[in-house]
């Protein structure tokens, strides 16, 4: 992707809303909006017909809701997919959770300003993470233990083919620690973490670092409220 042309496809039932996203995008330079959806089906005809850098997903929709929709078109997309930011009115919506389980690489509020937007947009258009670790964190940790996730003596099944370290650095990025706090934590560098990391999503077949944090509840590898 030329990082100074960012495609950005528009997802919202309310068409005010919608209008309102659209018209702060089309102001900005750098940024092309593909296309708008109305709902989720529609979402994933026209994510596969104009490939967008970044799905701006409205995550509460009749129909084809935006988890649904975050799936499928996750699931059909050419390389590189597509970063799927979803939109909510509250930050600990258990939706939103869903959505980055599912493999969207954050959430943004629907009342954050056009600043916030366009800002969001530029980060995860060029592969930054939106948030600190310690938010994505909070968030997984608020509704990880609906999953059922319970302790584990020994690595869950889903987690065998990780090595001793890449285990260690998954448990840390789950307590929300940053890339640099690990290697600090673990005395190895920041370059060596990012590999474990790479390693550890390819091998477990994951898009983001928020599905990273959520496996690793969801697995009992690491349970709400427990320490460092």
């Amino acid at each position: 992707m030329n990082s100074s042309h960012i495609k950005v496809l528009v997802v919202d039932d309310q068409f005010l809303i919608r209008a309102g996203l659209v018209g702060v995008l089309r102001a900005a330079p750098g940024i092309e909006v593909v296309g708008e959806a109305g709902d989720g089906a529609e979402a994933v005809e026209l994510a596969a017909a104009t490939r967008p850098d970044v799905i701006l997903m409205d995550i509460r929709m009749p129909g084809m809701n935006g988890i649904t929709a975050t799936e499928h078109i996750l699931a059909d997309a050419a390389e590189p997919p597509p970063r799927i930011l979803v939109l909510t009115t509250f930050d600990l919506d258990e939706y939103v959770y869903g959505a980055l389980r599912a493999g969207a690489a954050g959430f943004l509020l629907k009342d954050s300003g056009p600043e916030r937007l366009l800002a969001a947009v530029a980060a995860v258009g060029s592969g930054d993470a939106l948030f600190a670790p310690s938010v994505t964190r909070r968030l997984v940790e608020a509704f990880a233990v609906r999953s059922g996730a319970v302790p584990a003596e020994e690595p869950p099944p889903d987690l065998a083919a990780l090595t001793g370290r890449e285990l260690e650095v998954l448990k840390l990025i789950a307590r929300g620690l940053s890339n640099a706090e690990i290697a600090d934590r673990l005395y190895i560098s920041e370059a060596t973490v990012k590999t474990h990391l790479n390693r550890t999503m390819n091998k477990l077949d994951l898009d983001t670092r928020a599905q990273a944090v959520v496996i690793a509840y969801e697995t009992g590898l690491v349970t709400p409220g427990a320490g460092l």
